[in-house]
């Protein structure tokens, strides 16, 4: 932190500690010292006088909430942006500023800083905006000045082309400002709305997030939740017993296991703090920095000619048992590292991040594990959402595909599978980054078609031996074709022979090549490689009218 003025330049580590000054040489004006200013003051008076403030501004709503914090588990605002930033990299914003508000006597208590700390800050090196609701002032709620600082830096933000991450722990509106808060929560939703596809944006929930707070997480790119200490909701736990008479918990309403179980707003969870931080940290390595960053590539030592024989026999000789598709996932990636989006949710379809030759790519795959792999409604969702964030900041797509069809069933359809799964395969028709998709088994109706195909613009489609790719599974198709015929099991077997293989397909040009298991990462490796030149455009439109 530097303090300037117009005669000389005080500097001060920012520390919990004493905050000492080092002055620049005395200078003199006419035989005045020039450390004495005209009214009297001094330099060494103004500087003790930032540390005054800079102290109380650190301490937030005080020692005795910092302590209340920290018995919950819980670090402080600035704790956390410390461990979350690059050390000493830090730069805060507006730590003085306090709110306006005069009704119900809040002109007496004023915080400097208001209840967030902003700033900006390096992760790993690379620039980030910050902001971190401080709960030991007024809970985090937001208020007029509060929405300002939040803005700030989202403007900064993206005239910067540079990532946002929001570190949320707010209790809601300041009720005492009224609408000038409700006005404040607009002012970022709109920021949000503005940014999306433009710069990623981060929301991690440290603590409680109601009301109208939670608006803007869900329009982030992805929201992290702590365990046990984050809950979001629109109205809470007394709100809904009112109403409803449902005798329900906070945890229950709107915690993180609710969240990435159930609902599908969180992403992942975190055991507590440190944890979300440290995996925050690693998430953001694989991001760039703006729609017009390439993704960031990292030195890499995994050579794209290592062979895993395992792949060889991954997938069962028996079509219809199951396999762990994060066992293919992890041999293909640099270092087996996979950092996976939504674990817990939608289990039938994995999506996250690794890299390939030190350069990140989006991999989204069935999990045969998990409902035998069929998309449903949630499956379909996730993977879209993923798919068009990957699309926007320039982020290859690796597919692979086991997919037995659309989960069926009256809940499916009356929910709106058609609809649902239509989203994905609007998401891989309207991407134009390099897309490359490996059907490692199953590729059945229009999920095939979906998943990457190679009629939705996918650029290199492999399959493996064990590929079988069709209208429909053969039990389902011989019933269909052979109903009257006494020897369905002959039939069955002459289907499998003639359609369940990937070399009709391969025959159409609908499969570049059928490749050996084992040489996968080689053939994405290059694939890839090439495709970094990859020039697409779609026709000019305001936007397209996804099914949402």
């Amino acid at each position: 932190m530097a303090f300037l003025s117009a005669f000389g330049r005080a500097s001060f580590r920012s520390t919990r500690g004493p905050i000492a000054p080092h002055f620049m040489p005395f200078s003199f004006l006419g035989g005045r010292s020039m450390s004495v200013l005209p009214d009297g003051r001094t330099h060494k008076g103004l500087a003790e006088k930032v540390e005054e403030m800079t102290e109380k501004a650190e301490l937030g709503g005080g020692q005795k909430r910092i302590d209340a914090q920290h018995k919950k588990g819980k670090l402080t605002a600035r704790e956390r942006l410390h461990l979350l930033a690059d050390r000493g990299t830090f730069r805060e914003y507006d730590a003085f500023v306090t709110h306006r508000c005069s009704n119900f006597g809040m002109e007496k208590d004023k915080i400097p800083g208001d209840g967030v700390v902003t700033g900006q800050a390096l992760i790993n090196g690379r620039p980030v905006f910050v902001f971190s609701q401080d709960f030991t002032a007024w809970g985090g709620s937001l208020s007029e000045t509060h929405a300002e600082k939040i803005c700030k830096i989202m403007d900064k933000a993206m005239l910067m082309k540079v990532p946002v991450i929001g570190l949320n722990d707010s209790g809601g509106a300041r009720i005492q400002e009224g609408v000038s808060s409700l006005a404040g929560y607009a002012e970022v939703f709109q920021r949000n709305v503005e940014a999306s596809g433009v710069i990623p944006q981060i929301s991690m929930i440290m603590g409680p997030c109601a009301g109208g707070a939670v608006y803007s997480p869900a329009i982030t790119d992805f929201t992290f939740m702590v365990q046990d200490s984050s809950f979001m909701f629109v109205t809470g736990p007394d709100v809904v017993r009112t109403v409803t008479n449902e005798q329900i918990t906070q945890e229950e309403l709107g915690g993180a296991r609710t969240h990435t179980t159930k609902s599908g707003v969180a992403h992942k969870s975190f055991q507590n703090d440190i944890a979300a931080i440290k995996e925050l940290r690693r998430f953001f390595d694989f991001l760039p920095l703006s729609n017009d960053d390439k993704p960031p590539v990292r030195e890499c030592f995994d050579s794209r000619y290592r062979e895993d024989e395992i792949l060889e026999t991954i997938v069962p000789t028996d079509s219809n048992m199951p396999y762990d598709m994060r066992d293919v996932i992890e041999p293909l990636v640099d270092s087996s590292d996979f950092f996976e989006i939504m674990p817990d949710y939608a289990k039938n379809i994995i999506v996250g991040y690794g890299r390939l030759e030190g350069a990140t790519v989006g991999i989204v795959a069935n999990q045969p594990k998990e409902s035998a792999g069929c998309l449903d409604i949630n499956a379909s969702t996730k993977a879209a959402r993923f798919v068009r964030f990957c699309d926007a900041f320039n982020i290859p797509i690796l597919t692979l595909v086991d997919v037995p069809g659309f989960l069926p069933g009256t809940a499916q359809e009356h929910g709106g599978i058609i609809r649902h799964g239509a989203k994905l395969l609007y998401a891989y028709a309207e991407a134009t980054v390099p897309k490359v998709t490996v059907i490692t088994r199953k590729a059945y109706g229009g999920a095939y078609d979906v998943m990457s195909s190679k009629h939705l613009k996918g650029d290199v489609n492999f399959a493996w031996p064990t590929a079988e790719i069709a209208v429909m599974g053969p039990k389902g198709a011989v019933e269909i074709l052979y109903r009257n015929d006494p020897d369905l099991a002959a039939r069955e077997q002459e289907y499998k022979d003639k359609f369940a293989n990937p070399f009709v397909a391969a025959s159409r040009g609908f499969i570049d090549q059928v490749i050996n298991p084992s040489s996968t990462r080689l053939r994405i490796c290059e694939e890839f490689a090439l495709l970094r030149s990859k020039e697409r455009t779609m026709p000019k439109k305001k936007h397209g009218n996804i099914p949402l």
